[in-house]
């Protein structure tokens, strides 16, 4: 009772705060992924070789002969942006909080903002095992699959603080429901098979770390096989979308999604014909959160819980307990 009774006294998030805090959380938690990337291919994984410290008795970066002071600066850089991105899901509790005070049918929209700073310790964790791992490429997988999941409950966020709590109506064809859950299958396995590409590749985040015993070709076709599943689902949902005359709001998020997952294959096929530069595989790693924004975004569209009922203050305040 005592929390809510602190949130309780924070200004009314407008709506255009709640948005911009949700594409905030977006951001961050895309951005740590990207940031991460950048710490694998400058081979900084290990530039602070403990955890939470980034050197024994040390929490900043020191001079040391065995470690570049680039590459621990980098490594610690990237420490540095979580407690950014703590902060982005901190405020999102609050602002879905404050809401709920005032609206108590928004419990749905509460879950949904407190995924966010759950999600950032885990990472934090799975972050902290990695390097007392050595960087063994399959935790470096694991590590970076729950920011793609982040990324994801992000839109779902953003699309919540726009939306309201009714049972949720379908604004396609319910057959369209597998075909969605397929491309987000689709979608699962492109990202998990592109972080085993990873492990076999030449950017492990250190250079003396194990890196996965296959073939990299082989590795990259099945990669490969699975954007062109999403994509091959792309086109059968099209084709139902149109025979069904669905609204055309629908097809703006259908197509963002076809532009940006097309770019993402050519960027991927230059990266690999090119030898995998290290600035190609940062950019490839953007795109991925950018596939993924895209498709959850396409996801939330095709239904409708009714309009946003937590646009402004309640004209009464209801009395809730602490939740």
């Amino acid at each position: 009772m005592q929390l809510s009774s602190l949130v309780g006294r924070l200004p009314y998030p407008s709506r255009g705060l709640q948005r911009a805090l949700a594409i905030a959380a977006i951001v961050t938690q895309a951005g740590i992924g990207v940031t991460g990337s950048i710490v694998r291919v400058t081979g900084s994984g290990l530039g602070c070789p403990t955890w939470p410290q980034c050197f024994p008795g040390s929490m900043v970066p020191v001079d040391h002969p065995e470690y570049a002071t680039l590459n621990q600066w980098i490594e610690y850089g990237n420490r540095l942006l979580t407690i950014v991105v703590v902060f982005v899901a901190a405020l999102c509790v609050l602002a879905a909080w404050r809401v709920y005070l005032d609206h108590p049918s928004r419990k749905r929209l509460v879950k949904l903002a407190w995924i966010m700073p759950a999600g950032v310790v885990a990472q934090a964790v799975i972050g902290g095992i990695t390097v007392l791992a050595d960087l063994l490429w399959w935790v470096v997988a694991l590590h970076f699959i729950p920011s793609t999941v982040l990324v994801w409950m992000a839109v779902v966020l953003l699309r919540a603080f726009n939306e309201g709590d009714e049972p949720p109506r379908p604004r396609v064809p319910r057959t369209s429901r597998p075909i969605l859950v397929a491309l987000v299958v689709a979608l699962a396995g492109l990202i998990v098979a592109g972080t085993v590409v990873t492990g076999a590749g030449p950017h492990g985040g250190d250079p003396d770390v194990e890196r996965l015993d296959a073939p990299i070709e082989a590795l990259a076709r099945v990669h490969s096989a699975f954007l062109y599943a999403f994509l091959a689902i792309l086109v059968i949902l099209g084709i139902q979308w149109y025979r069904a005359r669905v609204e055309k709001t629908l097809w703006a998020r259908y197509a963002t999604v076809w532009g940006i997952a097309l770019a993402q294959g050519a960027l991927g096929i230059v990266q690999y014909r090119l030898g995998i530069p290290e600035p190609l595989v940062s950019l490839h790693v953007l795109g991925s959160m950018l596939v993924i924004a895209a498709t959850a975004a396409l996801w939330c569209a095709t239904r409708d819980r009714g309009p946003v009922v937590s646009a402004a203050p309640a004209t009464e305040r209801h009395a809730v307990g602490a939740v």
